[in-house]
Order: structure tokens, then sequence, then C-alpha cells
């Protein structure tokens, strides 16, 4: 009888600790699992594209996560996307020609906006906006570009030069 309670324990356990990895890994997939920002300031940076950028989606600097989307919105006289950064305090030297971009990380296609300082003495602070950006890249319009350059090519037929 103790050898069935013991196998009963053991399942249990296993049991749980699967649930747990579940969860675990749901929340880490759901960027949930890191804190806000300390002491942050935020900036903005207009985009054509986001793609499927998120709000609290990560802004990395040389791979380095310093921030995350805070607000996402469009500006109805030029129909861009708006988007907020919050950047963490420490990183108060950010050079005002700082570009941001729109990126994919992960096997999921999880999209960041990474930020490449530039050269500036001046410094990004509460409420300013990056100027350089570059979108998103949309899969479908790359394939469409593809198919109609490969289109538009005139045949070889077979022919040598």
């Amino acid at each position: 009888m103790t050898n069935r309670k013991t196998a009963e324990v053991w399942v249990g356990v296993f049991v749980t600790i699967g649930l747990a990895a579940l969860v675990w890994l749901a929340f880490r997939v759901g960027n949930l699992t890191t804190t806000d920002v300390a002491n942050g300031y935020r900036v903005e940076a207009h985009f054509e594209n986001i793609g499927s950028l998120k709000v609290r989606g990560a802004v990395t600097l040389a791979g380095v996560r310093i921030g995350r989307v805070v607000q996402i919105h469009t500006d109805p006289d030029n129909f861009q996307a708006v988007v907020t950064l919050n950047i963490d305090g420490r990183y108060k030297n950010l050079p005002t020609d700082t570009s941001a971009s729109i990126l994919t990380a992960g096997l999921l296609g999880e999209q960041y906006v990474g930020l490449d300082p530039g050269g500036s003495e001046e410094y990004l602070k509460e409420g300013s906006r990056i100027k350089l950006t570059q979108p998103a890249m949309v899969l479908e319009k790359l394939v469409g570009r593809l198919l109609t350059a490969f289109i538009d090519r005139p045949a070889d037929n077979g022919k040598k030069k």
C-alpha cells in the first residue's frame, strides 16, 4: 500500500512542477516578469508603421533593456503612430540625435524598440522627441516586392551571352 501512496505523491509533485513551469512560461512570453523602470523619463517617437509593437514592449540599447513602451496612439495630423517610451533614469545621457527602430526578437516574433545613440552633446529629457526613426519591416510588403521584381524581370529563355 505504501508503494501506491509514494507513487501518488511523486505524481502530484511532478504535476505541481509542470503547472508552475507553465505559469512561469506564460509570464515570460507575456512579458510580465520584469518591473517598470525606476526614475524614468518619457520621450516620443513617430513611426510610419509599428507592426505588432505593443504597450509594455521592451526598449533596448545595445541589446540591454533600458525601458518600456508605455503608450501607443496615432497623430491625427500626419496619421503616424506615436510611441511613448519610458526610459530608465540611469540612461539620462542619450544624445538628442538618437535613432529608434522597431525590431523583431525571438521565435514568437515579439517586437521591441531598439535605440542607437548619436553623437550630439545635448541629451534627451522628459518630453523630448526622437526624430530619427525606422518603421517595422512588414513581411507582406517584402514578399510583394520580391514577387513583383521576379515577375517584372525579363525571361532569360536559356540564351547565353
